[in-house]
């Protein structure tokens, strides 16, 4: 696994998947940093995300079901952005296949997707962002945990990939988990989530999520600041 476009990943380069290489630490205005992340999707997106959507139709079909609950912007931002470490991140394309799952989605381990996305947003975006994404995947084992019922809506996916990372958590987890203060927000995106794999859904433009990315990013660091590694 190479890492891509990672500002905290060893020895990556940080040069961005999009903008045909620019620094994402030489972005010096909200607007140029939305811009950038929705050229991830326009970029990137057309890989698969499961069995029958890519990953700019489920973060699309994803922040769609965010609006109409409706969330708040900075939830549904969340939504819409949730699953962007999977676009940070090169897969060896040949260990995938010799596992039959690339066509699938599914990675041949579990590569912390909610992590790597979450670290990477926090250089722009608020907690009210970046807790729900980081605690997404945890939010599925919870689910699994307190709700007998929910693995029926899993899709083999998504079933396949929590075996990779712990299965149902444990009652003492599902304790611990919901008293974290980004549990609930993480549950309603978990739900979501669950939800945004329909084949040709209606859903907003990505210049629609483009205007609520940039409305809700609070920092931009100092080129002086960044690590140069």
């Amino acid at each position: 696994m190479s890492t891509v476009g990672h500002p905290d990943a060893p020895g990556a380069d940080r040069r961005a998947v999009a903008r045909g290489g620019m620094r994402w630490t030489m972005l010096q205005s909200a607007e140029a940093v939305a811009d950038a992340l929705i050229d991830v999707y326009e970029q990137r997106g057309s890989e698969n995300y499961d069995e029958s959507v890519t990953q700019t139709a489920h973060a699309l079909q994803c922040g769609a079901h965010a609006m109409a609950a409706p969330a708040s912007v900075t939830t549904i931002v969340a939504a819409f952005l949730h699953d962007i470490g999977h676009l940070l991140v090169d897969i060896d394309v040949h260990t995938a296949r010799t596992h039959g799952d690339t066509d699938r989605g599914v990675a041949p381990q579990d590569l912390r997707h909610e992590d790597l996305g979450a670290r990477f947003l926090a250089t722009w975006f608020p907690e009210s962002i970046t807790e729900p994404i980081r605690l997404h995947v945890s939010a599925k084992r919870y689910l699994c945990a307190i709700d007998p019922e929910y693995v029926d809506v899993l899709s083999p996916a998504s079933i396949r990939s929590m075996e990779l990372q712990g299965g149902p958590m444990t009652s003492a987890e599902a304790e611990r988990f919901a008293a974290l203060p980004g549990s609930a927000p993480a549950v309603a995106l978990r739900r979501w989530d669950d939800l945004a794999k329909e084949v040709g859904a209606p859903v907003p433009s990505l210049d629609t999520f483009r205007t609520l990315v940039e409305s809700v990013i609070v920092r931009i660091p100092a080129v002086e600041d960044s690590d140069p590694r």
